[in-house]
């Protein structure tokens, strides 16, 4: 009997330590974890990005369906045979995107071409796997040349649109850093690796003190930097078409609008062989990233930056100075954006025109926005927009599809990403912006169920004063009318 007794479990005072907790708790746990983690990714950034280019390229399939001749031509048939229509849909969508494939990352026809015709030479081995490697990522390598000043002037955004100044003035002041750079290109002589680096100096000089000189305006006399940026890429632009009219830029060739290319002691030195363009650049644009990441989160400077962005009265009330901050902000960010200008004229350009900047200097505004202003993200956006203008191109020639259909799948993946709201409501993801809405629901549906008469011949209980009054449809908490 004594036995039995210490064998069977003694019973737990509720409430105690000892209490196991039961089954059904450990499972309620387990799915809040899972519905918290679900909310989490929601709620985040990757998710809407994904889905940003997941809605613009499905968009951008219906463009291609509609400027396809033989989808248009197809479709005149439908019903008399619709699988030729959906056969033609299919082969537009998929060549297109193919082609946009083949011209931006791996050209897979180039790459068997070199291999078979180096084995039939007799090689084997790293004789021919090297140049058909080469020669099959060499649309990768022109993306990362393209993608390298683009890269880099998206940075300069970055400072400034962390510091709470929309900074519009990156083809002024990409214009002003291709200038000082070209200028001294060709018109200075110096040794090797010393006139490189005079020329990205004079690049970074210039186009810090053009950006800063809309953070004077602000900081001196209030004057808006959206609009004073503006003012000054127009200055640049004919600035530069009135320079290159004077013998100073021109040289002897006075009869087209071209400056003298760059001594070759000034050219950026080519990293993929003299068959590819891209050049040391792309460690600049590397390091430009991760001087981004230690100047706004591990640099005191760029503490002052990120809290007058902010908060510019706390910022003053913390003793900041404000309208120095703005000034140093902006000639950051005009620094980097005039590197990526004397990157470019040197890297690719090698001689100013009245085109030298072309759109970099906006679609550096549209990848900063795209990368969130991280480091990270700006490298990733940026190799990818430059993917779409590389890979547009080569659809436009192989597929005869309209360039201009990137542009609209970049203005669409930018649409969507500034409104994430819309992407999850898209998506059936409406809770996660509206983390009230069931319960509203809820509350609602038990409304009538509280409201209903009580039966015959039931005696009402009165009402207490911790129980509230059911609310009827159309009144507010505090009995007012909704």
């Amino acid at each position: 009997m004594s036995q039995a007794i210490e064998g069977s479990a003694r019973p737990v005072a509720p409430g105690t330590a000892n209490e196991p907790t039961p089954p059904a708790s450990e499972e309620n746990a387990r799915r809040e974890d899972a519905a918290t983690l679900l909310q989490r990714i929601a709620r985040g950034n990757v998710l809407v990005v994904v889905l940003a280019f997941v809605f613009a390229f499905l968009i951008g399939s219906i463009l291609i369906l509609v400027a396809s001749a033989e989808v248009r031509a197809a479709a005149g048939y439908l019903f008399a045979r619709p699988a030729d229509t959906f056969r033609a849909a299919w082969d537009a969508i998929t060549g297109a995107y193919a082609a946009m494939f083949r011209g931006s990352v791996f050209d897979l026809q180039g790459f068997t071409r070199v291999r078979e015709d180096l084995e039939s030479r007799g090689g084997s081995g790293s004789y021919v796997w090297g140049p058909a490697l080469l020669r099959g990522f060499k649309p990768l390598l022109e993306t990362l040349t393209v993608a390298t000043p683009l890269i880099i002037a998206s940075i300069g955004m970055a400072v400034s649109f962390r510091s709470g100044l929309f900074n519009i003035g990156g083809t002024g002041q990409l214009i002003v850093g291709a200038v000082a750079a070209g200028f001294v290109g060709f018109a200075v002589s110096l040794p090797p690796v010393i006139h490189v680096l005079v020329c990205i100096a004079a690049a970074i000089i210039a186009g810090g003190l053009y950006g800063g000189l809309a953070g004077f305006l602000k900081a001196r006399f209030g004057a808006s930097e959206v609009i004073t940026t503006i003012m000054l890429n127009w200055i640049a632009v004919y600035g530069l078409a009135y320079a290159l009219t004077t013998s100073a830029f021109t040289g002897a060739n006075k009869a087209q609008p071209t400056s003298p290319s760059v001594g070759e002691n000034a050219v950026l030195p080519l990293i993929a062989g003299s068959q590819n363009r891209l050049h040391l650049g792309l460690l600049i644009a590397v390091l430009a990233a991760v001087f981004l990441w230690w100047l706004m989160s591990r640099s005191a400077m760029g503490f002052r930056f990120r809290a007058v962005g902010s908060n510019p009265r706390a910022a003053e009330v913390a003793g900041i100075d404000v309208g120095r901050s703005a000034i140093g902000v902006m000639f950051a960010a005009g620094a980097l954006v005039g590197l990526a200008g004397g990157v470019h004229i040197l890297g690719t350009e090698h001689r100013l025109t009245g085109n030298v900047a072309g759109s970099i200097g906006f679609d550096a505004i549209t990848v900063a926005l795209l990368g969130r202003s991280g480091p990270l993200g700006i490298v990733l956006a940026g190799i990818l927009f430059a993917g779409l203008s590389t890979g547009g191109r080569f659809m436009e020639s192989n597929q005869s599809v309209p360039l201009d259909l990137v542009q609209v799948i970049q203005a669409l993946v930018v649409l969507f990403i500034a409104a994430p709201p819309l992407v999850r409501y898209l998506v059936g993801l409406r809770s996660v912006d509206r983390p009230g809405a069931p319960r509203a629901r809820g509350r609602r549906a038990a409304s009538p169920a509280a409201a209903a008469p009580a039966p015959s011949g039931s005696s009402a209980a009165p009402a207490s004063s911790s129980a509230p009054e059911p609310r009827s449809a159309g009144t507010d908490t505090k009995g007012g009318t909704a």
